[in-house]
């Protein structure tokens, strides 16, 4: 799966594992991940925000595997944090598990629907027939 990262010189290089853009080409099918919440299938939402965090890519790695994708099609993820002192460990869990994969990303604070809930993802991935 490739798409084309767009990261040009005029821009400030991108650090933290994304890409400024990510180019799908036509005829990619799409799948659009709902904010996925930090609970386990069993009802328990972790207490500390790094499990938090597991168990929400847990869910989106789920929901990938069940359309018949991996991390590698993800092209464009969005994260919702509840305090801006959780940015670096959300940024260092999502490089560990997303590796060389560099989707386009945004990261944002907010407050979550339920007080419990550290942060809330969304994504989008893309794979080609």
């Amino acid at each position: 799966m490739t798409h084309i990262s767009h990261n040009p010189a005029q821009v400030t290089a991108p650090i933290g594992g994304y890409s400024h853009g990510l180019e799908v080409k036509a005829g990619a099918r799409l799948l659009f991940i709902s904010g996925q919440i930090p609970e386990t299938p069993d009802g328990y939402v972790p207490q500390q925000f790094a499990e938090q965090c597991r168990a929400i890519w847990n869910n989106i790695f789920a929901i990938l595997q069940s359309a018949g994708m991996d991390k590698e099609h993800l092209v464009k993820v969005i994260t919702f944090l509840t305090d801006a002192s959780q940015v670096q460990a959300n940024s260092e869990i999502r490089q560990q598990l997303l590796g060389d994969c560099h989707p386009a990303l945004t990261v944002m604070i907010a407050q979550t629907l339920q007080s419990e809930w550290l942060l809330e993802i969304e994504a989008v991935a893309a794979s080609y027939y």
